[in-house]
């Protein structure tokens, strides 16, 4: 799991934003007195921190920390304003569970107000400043055909290239043509690689040949490396600039070589234990709407109708399980013609099924498969065995999906929209071969988090 710099530096600037904001507030609420010496509050350290730990984390959860965000300054506002209400639902809840923890109410209102406005002020000026490339890393490529090109092309927003800066291209010999502006080669002149990286202050090298073999100056790059330099090849920059896996130039024996695919007695323990947990949670969290979900399709369908409805589908090791989901469809829905792809406004669908696939509802019966051990929480979507067979044919490394079990949500889903075609599976493929290849808990914690996301504003959702 790769981290972008400048949103952990955020994240750590808003976690102490929040503490700091705890203690101005109990200075304010308690006319010049220090949180210390306030004897209604037994813990304030661990107290400001449980709440600077929270506030950031639902912000998270909302999508503030990602790098492919694009929802403008009101977008972001709203995501704010639902991020610390949840925050704040959240500590509320701790304080009754943990009553050495709490605040009173008047200085946990004013930490609010406090630390809500001075995040609000603060992320201005710091994307300001990450824009103006004081932040990013500094990128030399080897390279100036096709492959080079393909850089451009993927990351051409300005968000996309919030974590590096290219200074220049070094072309080859072997290069299929020159598919990069005249204006963003670099000129060497007679210095060799490592003086023109130290002359413009270069922290990566990215080697993007169209061919490897007799074309790359290893000697050159061997210097570089041991001069502190970073040497990665493309696939591994996109790999930690897309969080995902390009699949029209990923190679097999790239993947064999590559770091990652961790498994182990510790791993599959430690996940079956993250599933059980998070499940139980989710079920503690959503059993009412759960019941509502059952009484409105029972209500719209009459009482003969079935609330839940079972589907064979792919799982671990290609293996097939019934999934549970709650019916969103009418009862005939594929009756004319089998397995059909869900498309938008999709006249099978009943008024009831379009609100709970809208918000998600629909997939919580799922946790049911996750407590037998057909699935996990977080996973590659599982499939149907009559698309696995067609997306088999025309997608890369499909197969290779089932090496984990599949998830109720999972990377692709927090990443990408609804994958209703060819060309949006492809899409999640990648996507979800960097789960398969990074997943640890850490990354499925981060996940379940964005779901929420997902969830709120309907991200994806059909």
């Amino acid at each position: 799991m790769h981290l972008r710099v400048p949103f952990l530096l955020l994240a750590l600037l808003e976690f102490c934003i929040c503490v700091v904001a705890v203690f101005i507030a109990a200075y304010v609420r308690f006319d010049g007195s220090q949180i210390t010496q306030v004897s209604s509050i037994s813990s304030p350290v661990l107290t400001s921190v449980l709440f600077g730990t929270v506030m950031p984390t639902t912000m998270m959860a909302m999508g503030l920390y990602q790098s492919r965000f694009r929802g403008g300054i009101l977008g972001v506002f709203l995501r704010s304003v639902i991020g610390f209400l949840c925050g704040a639902a959240i500590l509320a809840l701790l304080y009754y569970l943990i009553p050495p923890l709490k605040l009173g109410r008047g200085v946990f209102a004013l930490a609010i107000i406090i630390a809500f406005f001075m995040v609000g002020t603060i992320r201005p000026m710091f994307f300001y400043y990450v824009d103006r490339d004081i932040l990013k890393i500094r990128v030399l490529v080897l390279g100036a055909g096709e492959k080079a090109g393909s850089i451009a092309r993927r990351l051409r927003r300005r968000v996309d290239r919030r974590g590096f800066r290219i200074v220049g291209y070094v072309p080859l010999s072997t290069d299929a043509g020159t598919a990069i502006d005249s204006a963003l080669l670099a000129e060497q002149g007679d210095k060799s690689l490592l003086e023109y990286a130290i002359e413009h202050n270069i922290d990566e090298i990215v080697v993007a040949a169209d061919e490897r073999r007799g074309s790359l100056p290893l000697d050159e790059l061997l210097e570089c490396k041991l001069h502190g330099l970073d040497v990665i090849d493309l696939l591994s920059f996109f790999e930690r600039e897309q969080g995902k896996l390009p699949l029209d130039i990923l190679r097999p024996d790239w993947l064999i070589y590559s770091d990652g695919f961790a498994r182990g007695a510790f791993v599959d323990i430690s996940k079956r234990m993250f599933d059980v947990i998070a499940s139980a949670l989710i079920i503690a969290i959503t059993w009412p709407f759960m019941l509502m979900a059952a009484i409105a399709i029972k209500i719209e369908d009459g009482l003969d109708a079935p609330i839940m409805y079972k589907q064979v589908r792919v799982g671990y090791l290609g293996q097939p399980f019934e999934v549970l989901k709650f019916r969103s469809m009418s009862t005939d829905a594929e009756s004319k013609g089998g397995a059909q792809w869900a498309t938008k406004n999709d006249s099978r669908v009943t008024r009831v099924g379009e609100l709970i696939r809208n918000t998600r509802i629909d997939e919580l019966p799922q946790i049911l498969n996750v407590l037998n051990g057909d699935m996990s929480f977080v996973g590659p979507r599982p499939e149907r065995p009559h698309f696995v067979e067609q997306l088999s044919e025309s997608i890369p490394y499909y197969r290779e999906r089932h090496a984990v079990k599949p998830g109720i949500t999972g990377w692709a889903q927090v990443c990408y929209p609804y994958g209703a075609s060819l060309k949006d599976s492809v899409q999640k493929q990648e996507f979800d071969l960097y789960y398969i290849k990074n997943h640890t808990i850490f990354l499925d914690m981060l996940i379940l988090c964005q779901t929420a996301e997902v969830v709120l504003f309907g991200k994806g959702a059909r």
